[in-house]
């Protein structure tokens, strides 16, 4: 089964779905979005979506969430042999009852100790897997917090996406340090940086794609540049999700 386990609702969904065909990819990890790029149609539009990207990155609980959680149940709902979904809990009143996975988690940057309530509330139902941002503006400071946080509740899968952005050999370091600690390859733009996440840590790394940021297509390919078919290659596009949920 291959699983993509970083995207982001589309509109519309259909969309999304045709692009998980084309990857040849089973199921995906669905989050919930503010933003939405893909319905960009000129420089102006797509500057105010991300622009709203920007304002959550950067830990903006003010702007409204409803609308978000809305499409993201309907999707959810719509599809649910293609999506695994993930909820986007708060970071002080975590409600993680029924869940399946719980992300993605977006604190404000050089504030990674925030998610802390997360894992506790996690831990207390089985050891769901969060998943927390990766990319910028999450700060080398940040990673360091979070594998700290990963030593102190071992039972709760954290996966950080996007390879950890700029700060991915940090990332490759602290994940091999601590066994509870995961690297989602999302919208990684270094081959090698992949190549040596897998070989490093090839039960503990996860393909996804963060579309529509990224593209399964690509996503998917990129992987299967890195590895041989075979055991590890399986792991990381979609085994290793797949215990994770317990699918």
């Amino acid at each position: 089964m291959i699983i993509d386990a970083h995207s982001h609702v589309h509109d519309p969904v259909e969309i999304q779905i045709a692009a998980l065909d084309e990857a040849g990819v089973d199921k995906a990890v669905l989050f919930g979005t503010r933003p939405h790029p893909e319905r960009a149609v000129d420089l102006a539009s797509l500057r105010r979506e991300m622009d709203t990207l920007t304002r959550t990155l950067e830990g903006d609980e003010a702007a409204p969430r409803e609308a978000a959680v809305q499409e993201w149940e309907r999707a959810a709902r719509a599809y649910p042999d293609r999506f695994l979904p993930f909820a986007k809990v708060s970071l002080t009143e975590p409600d993680v009852e029924g869940l399946r996975g719980i992300g993605e988690l977006t604190p404000p940057p050089d504030r990674a100790e925030t998610v802390e309530p997360v894992l506790r509330a996690a831990t207390d139902h089985g050891g769901l897997p969060v998943v927390v941002h990766g990319a910028a503006p999450t700060t080398r400071k940040d990673l360091h917090t979070l594998a700290a946080l990963a030593r102190r509740y071992p039972r709760v899968p954290l996966v950080v996406s996007q390879l950890g952005g700029a700060h991915w050999l940090d990332a490759i370091e602290l994940a091999r340090e601590v066994p509870s600690l995961y690297l989602e390859l999302s919208t990684a733009n270094i081959v090698f940086a992949v190549r040596i996440a897998i070989a490093e840590l090839p039960e503990r790394t996860l393909f996804g794609s963060d579309a529509p940021y990224g593209d399964p297509v690509l996503a998917r390919a990129m992987v299967e540049r890195v590895t041989s078919p075979g055991e590890v290659r399986d792991l990381v596009l979609g085994g290793t999700i797949a215990r994770l949920v317990n699918l």
